[in-house]
């Protein structure tokens, strides 16, 4: 079987079931010529059981031919620190000023839910990657 060949490829963060033509979204895709009103639908549809507004991270792969394929990363862990946190936003100043708490079992969800897409080989690595994101956000682990 014959493959596509693949003019460019594109990183975007689109809010799941919310995506649409509007920026970020329209001049990302515009200039690649390919139909962004089926890539919106199609990014609705993949994300429709998800949280309303959760940041999904897709990787949009256009091909020569205009036509294209996306694969849906999990949401980035500071997103999903944020909200187990419920804060808005981390601190500026990092691991001086803390801003929110969370705790073990908050950490070990969120790493077994970005397990796939991190650099990690068993659980704890990658409990370990999550603490740290948590540490230079401001957010303190509790036990």
């Amino acid at each position: 079987m014959a493959t596509k060949a693949i003019k460019t490829t594109v990183k975007i963060q689109i809010p799941a079931k919310q995506a649409n033509p509007a920026p970020p979204v329209g001049t990302a895709l515009g200039p690649q010529g390919i139909n962004i009103a089926d890539f919106c639908k199609q990014f609705n549809e993949a994300t429709k059981d998800q949280e309303a507004g959760l940041v999904f991270p897709a990787l949009i792969t256009i091909y020569e031919d205009r036509t294209f394929s996306f694969v849906l990363k999990t949401p980035p862990a500071s997103v999903l620190l944020k909200k187990a946190a419920g804060i808005e936003k981390g601190s500026k100043e990092g691991a001086k000023k803390i801003v929110g708490k969370v705790n073990m079992s908050d950490i070990t969800a969120i790493a077994e839910k970005k397990m796939v897409d991190l650099n990690a080989y068993d659980l704890e690595a990658a409990k370990k990657i999550i603490m740290g994101t948590a540490k230079n956000m401001g957010i303190e682990v509790t036990k």
